[in-house]
């Protein structure tokens, strides 16, 4: 344990630069003063390390001292050809870059270890079920903007309209959903996602965008929390049997939740009655008809309303 902590600290000094003590401390989960220790023992392995005291001092390595000493674990080795994402890679034009890199960490590790293995036995295919990839034009200048941190320029299409909107946003991350990329940008003062295939003509701009720090990963949690609330405004009142519970599930992962935590028990004719979320009554009724004869809708009025004019309307056309 002791060897991996230090290791780590030097991978650390070497990638991150100067670190205080205190937030290598926090890194490793352990006190100050376990740090101090760990800094005297690698000064006195030969690795040179200095402090330097003050409010910006800290840890940090000579001017050009670099190891060559990776440390990789077996497991470790593995994990990184098992995250390695050929797809969506190449959609950022960095194909040869993930190849090189491959082709380098194999070469400086030992003969016994066989990551290859991993990357032979599992595949990652992001995109869903009955779609296909989509044309992304834009996508490597806007990923040239979010890693050089350049103000974008570009032209935006919002779902369902024809007309275009230019745009002057500062990049702050690209996230791939479901085999969807999109743009996580600064407008103003406002933070917004914008789909990348939604966006024509994109240009970066010769203007250093500079942002407080910024955590994609936890925005991106809210900000997917915040628009599954948002988008479910109403709800429904249904029965369905055992197999319209099961179906639910093709209606979302929250629909499914709601309705297994509030069905009843099942009448002596094997239907439950649950509560669902939905959009809105005709996206709601739209939704329903997946269902089939699996579900009959209890409420509210205008939801059953709008579920009659559909069904009699398709009886209509195919008497």
């Amino acid at each position: 344990m002791l060897a991996s902590r230090l290791l780590s600290i030097l991978m650390l000094l070497q990638t991150r630069g100067r670190m205080s003590a205190s937030a290598l401390a926090k890194a490793f989960e352990v006190s100050v003063r376990t740090i101090h220790r760990d800094i005297d023992q690698l000064s006195a392995a030969g690795v040179p390390v200095f402090a330097e005291r003050g409010r910006d001092g800290g840890f940090a390595l000579m001017d050009g001292y670099r190891t060559t000493l990776t440390g990789l674990t077996p497991p470790e080795a593995e994990t990184l050809f098992l995250a390695g994402l050929p797809g969506p890679a190449a959609q950022l034009g960095l194909a040869d870059t993930l190849a090189a890199a491959r082709l380098k960490v194999m070469a400086a590790l030992p003969k016994r270890m066989n990551p290859e293995r991993i990357a032979a036995r599992f595949h990652l295919d992001p995109v869903g079920w009955f779609h296909g990839a989509e044309p992304l034009p834009s996508l490597k200048p806007v990923a040239q903007a979010v890693w050089s941190g350049q103000y974008l320029a570009l032209d935006y299409r919002r779902a369902g309209q024809s007309s275009l909107r230019a745009l002057k946003l500062g990049p702050l991350g690209l996230v791939l959903k479901g085999g969807i990329w999109y743009l996580v940008a600064q407008n103003g003062k406002a933070v917004r996602t914008y789909r990348v295939s939604n966006i024509a003509d994109a240009r970066v701009l010769d203007e250093e965008f500079a942002h407080a720090p910024f955590d994609l990963p936890t925005h991106w949690e809210r900000a997917s929390r915040d628009y599954i609330a948002g988008l479910y405004r109403e709800s429904a009142q249904v029965r369905v049997t055992r197999a319209g519970l099961a179906k639910l599930e093709t209606l979302g992962p929250f629909v499914a939740q709601a309705a297994a935590k509030s069905a009843r028990k099942p009448d002596k004719h094997g239907w439950m009655r649950c509560t669902i979320p939905i959009e809105s009554t005709a996206v709601g009724a739209r939704d329903l008809l997946r269902l089939g004869e699996e579900v009959e809708i209890v409420g509210p009025p205008a939801l059953r309303k709008a579920m009659v004019r559909t069904l009699s309307a398709m009886l209509h056309r195919h008497r």
